[in-house]
């Protein structure tokens, strides 16, 4: 008896101590997110992840080896994160051009609060990070357009003539576009504003007739609500 009750509270013991674990493990790459998504990666230390996650450096590198292993563990999250997003987007949109409203909303809530620098740091230091991006760029983010657009024709929406493959493709890029330093200089250009200006544009070059009523209803909607918060 003694025996299975000892087991019983090791086992405890060694649950809540993976549990400790996991949530100081959590705490630092939720801290480092900020910090990156703030003042791009290049610019953040370990010193201030530390600061900002109120716990030593030394504590830090006993989870995390070194910068880069924490930027794959702060990639890793983000893109589990967004693909739990695209799944809720697609249980609450009516139809594909909710759907792309939807994504706006969110691509927007990201987009301020996003330094232009990030991606950039992040394919130039990191690159097992950003190989990680890719894929998930590649694999889930445009087969995810891909099915919105095949969606938006079925529905009438959408220009019949379009071409699914390629347009998931361009919108992906497109986005991403925007975040080239080179192109859009932050020091002329207003981040947020300049994807809010290249994804309109995309979605009124899909849209029918139809697709357009739906569309403006949508927008004139939003417009409200944010009139009345």
């Amino acid at each position: 008896m003694e025996t299975l009750k000892g087991l019983i509270v090791s086992a405890v013991s060694t649950t809540l101590i993976k549990c400790s674990i996991l949530e100081i493990k959590d705490k630092i790459v939720q801290s480092a997110e900020e910090l990156f998504m703030q003042y791009g990666i290049r610019s953040v230390t370990m010193d201030d992840v530390a600061k900002q996650s109120s716990m030593s450096k030394k504590t830090i590198y006993q989870y995390f080896e070194n910068k880069d292993t924490l930027v794959m563990e702060v990639a890793v999250s983000h893109i589990k994160k967004e693909k739990n997003e695209f799944l809720e987007v697609e249980s609450e949109a009516l139809d594909a051009v909710h759907e792309l409203i939807l994504v706006s909303q969110r691509l927007r809530k990201h987009v301020f609060r996003m330094n232009p620098a990030l991606l950039f740091d992040l394919q130039k230091y990191h690159g097992a990070a950003w190989d990680r991006y890719l894929s998930f760029k590649h694999d889930v983010i445009r087969g995810n357009m891909k099915q919105n657009l095949e969606r938006g024709k079925v529905e009438g929406f959408f220009r019949e003539e379009i071409d699914t493959e390629v347009l998931s493709i361009f919108r992906v890029e497109q986005v991403q576009m925007a975040f080239n330093l080179k192109i859009f200089p932050y020091d002329k250009f207003d981040f947020p504003t300049v994807q809010i200006q290249l994804l309109d544009h995309f979605i009124n070059g899909l849209l029918t007739d139809a697709g357009r009523k739906k569309y403006e209803e949508y927008t004139q909607l939003e417009t409200q609500l944010h009139t009345n918060l």
